[in-house]
């Protein structure tokens, strides 16, 4: 399949490059080049607690989409589908710590958490005041009591809007990191994915799946999931992927759920609302009521075709939190959709 770039050696620098001048909220850090910073309505990092992550490119718009007030203040980008270098990490976290310190946010995957935790330790040989969370929430990788193990998958969108918000509010440092836990601890995410993605590197499809097949539970990379079922009504397969995430994670009935329908990068926005309002009737079925939606494709692997569902039991702190607005390229507002609102 042919992509459109200029070489493999440029592709990643070319892209920021587009991203920056597109987006006036973004720009390149003085440090390097390869840091995406806010480049306004920053508040002073001696009073504010910043957050940042790194991570492979090739998933946009997550994560560099989401630099912007009340979200991140800062994305590492690494090359293609590879974590940035642990050096190309501090480089990050100097652009943004004060004395107030930074959080670096660490979506549990081998490489970012091997590097991330190097960071931290850089960091630290600096005297420079920041903390590591890890997160994780993809319920096809590890059982319920494992979850410590899981793969980080698209609900950790919740802990970079939650936290966004809480930083911007003026929570310290240990408390944001209190929060994410708890919020990562509400969180399940699972997955379905129905074609490959081509990659850039190589121009060859990322995994083979039989004609007719869905796999639950694939990674972004195409890492092996929980199983397969036959193409169907999206109705019976969304069921299928509502009732795994409340057995992993059970919801009172009465309760309430956030949610984030996530496009792969190849779904269309018809069959991702489609999905949503198969999931908000799932989850009623069960006495759950779906509340503030994100829907759209955010955490994308090139032109995968698939989607996952994650599903946070919000306190109502973190519920503000995830409905406060945002200023960043990629981040959606969120809207509290109620039924008591509707009517």
């Amino acid at each position: 399949m042919t992509k459109l770039f200029n070489s493999q050696e440029t592709m990643v620098d070319d892209m920021i490059d587009g991203f920056v001048s597109a987006f006036p909220q973004v720009e390149r850090g003085k440090i390097d080049p390869r840091v995406v910073v806010r480049s306004r309505a920053r508040k002073n990092p001696d009073e504010k607690v910043t957050m940042l992550i790194g991570n492979g490119s090739g998933h946009e718009p997550i994560a560099m989409g989401f630099v912007g007030e009340g979200l991140l203040d800062a994305n590492v980008v690494g090359d293609v589908f590879a974590a940035p270098s642990a050096d190309l990490i501090l480089d990050g976290i100097r652009e943004v710590n004060g004395a107030a310190g930074t959080l670096l946010l660490i979506s549990q995957h081998s490489g970012d958490v091997i590097n991330g935790r190097a960071a931290i330790m850089l960091a630290e040989d600096e005297e420079l005041n920041v903390r590591g969370l890890l997160m994780y929430d993809d319920v096809a990788s590890a059982p319920p009591e494992r979850r410590q193990d899981r793969r980080g998958a698209p609900g950790t969108m919740f802990i970079y809007k939650i936290l966004g918000a809480a930083a911007e509010a003026g929570l310290e440092l240990n408390g944001l990191v209190a929060l994410g836990e708890a919020v990562r601890d509400r969180t399940v995410s699972l997955s379905a994915a129905i074609s490959p993605g081509i990659s850039p590197l190589t121009g060859k499809p990322m995994f083979k799946l039989p004609e007719g097949e869905i796999f639950i539970g694939m990674g972004v990379h195409g890492e092996p999931g929980a199983g397969r079922m036959p193409h169907g009504p999206v109705g019976k397969l969304v069921r299928t992927i509502v009732d795994k995430l409340l057995e992993d994670r059970p919801i009172a009935e009465g309760g309430r759920a956030a949610v984030i329908i996530n496009g792969m990068g190849g779904t269309t926005l018809m069959e991702l609302y489609t999905i949503w309002n198969e999931t908000s009737k799932a989850l009623a079925a069960q006495g759950v009521e779906a509340i503030a939606p994100m829907v759209g494709s955010f955490v994308t692997t090139q032109e995968m075709g698939g989607f996952s569902i994650s599903l946070l039991e919000p306190t109502d702190q973190m519920l503000a939190y995830w409905c406060e607005p945002s200023d960043s390229p990629a981040f959606p507002a969120i809207s509290l959709l109620t039924q008591e609102a509707k009517s």
